[in-house]
């Protein structure tokens, strides 16, 4: 049985900002991200990460819609 998730994580898509292929699969809490933003003004996303079609290091941005 599978358990009941605990807190205001979030699942979200990586997709490349290059290539625009969809990679990863991550979670986030989202009330951590809004406090960041109102203290600091800035975002944990877009992440560095690696894509495979474009063979390199890329910016990988958020994505509601997962596959």
């Amino acid at each position: 049985m599978a358990k009941k998730k605990k807190g205001p994580r979030q699942a979200t898509g990586l997709k490349c900002k290059v290539c625009s292929n969809f990679n990863y699969i991550t979670e986030y809490n989202k009330m951590n991200e809004q406090l960041k933003k109102q203290t600091t003004g800035e975002s944990t996303f877009p992440l560095m990460k690696y894509c495979k079609r474009c063979r390199k290091s890329t910016e990988h941005v958020m994505s509601k819609k997962l596959k």
